[in-house]
């Protein structure tokens, strides 16, 4: 189980998994189109704050995040996914204590955060258990579909 950089030649892999409409919004909000496409992907990953992963279990692209950097000692994780095949195994715990670790170790990051919509309980449990904390609630900022979708805002202290 390891975090390797994403490159081009996985850009096919993660428009394979994000296959929806509505999880293109999940997983991207409102900074990507759907279909996700290989320039969005090459635009997005060019910006030197961005540092995209892939998560490999047992030999195997199991899941993407980001960690993208905010300041000298704060950063933030970004755009979670775990592929179909591997949800309910805990990989996404799994992913994000090695991003921890990274964030901490190779970005001298003394703080993270993230934003999680509300509905995705079963992200912000993940979350909650790996020691980040709610610290505010937007509503009326995010909506698919007509519907509102409130986000979260979590930290974590390194």
């Amino acid at each position: 189980m390891a975090l390797r950089a994403f490159e081009k030649a996985d850009y096919d892999l993660l428009i394979r998994w994000i296959d929806s409409e509505e999880l293109n919004y999940q997983w991207g909000g409102p900074n990507f189109n759907f279909p996700l496409n290989r320039k969005q992907l090459d635009d997005h990953c060019a910006k030197p704050e961005v540092i995209p992963l892939v998560f490999v279990h047992k030999g195997i692209n199991a899941g993407y995040v980001e960690l993208f950097k905010l300041s000298e000692s704060k950063s933030r994780v970004c755009r979670v996914f775990v592929s179909n095949d591997f949800r309910g195994q805990g990989i996404a715990k799994l992913m994000l204590q090695q991003l921890i670790e990274l964030a901490h170790i190779d970005h001298n990051a003394q703080v993270l955060s993230l934003a999680v919509f509300e509905r995705n309980t079963v992200a912000k449990k993940c979350y909650e258990s790996l020691g980040f904390q709610v610290t505010s609630h937007q509503s009326g900022t995010r909506s698919f579909g007509g519907e509102p979708w409130d986000l979260l805002l979590m930290e974590k202290w390194l």
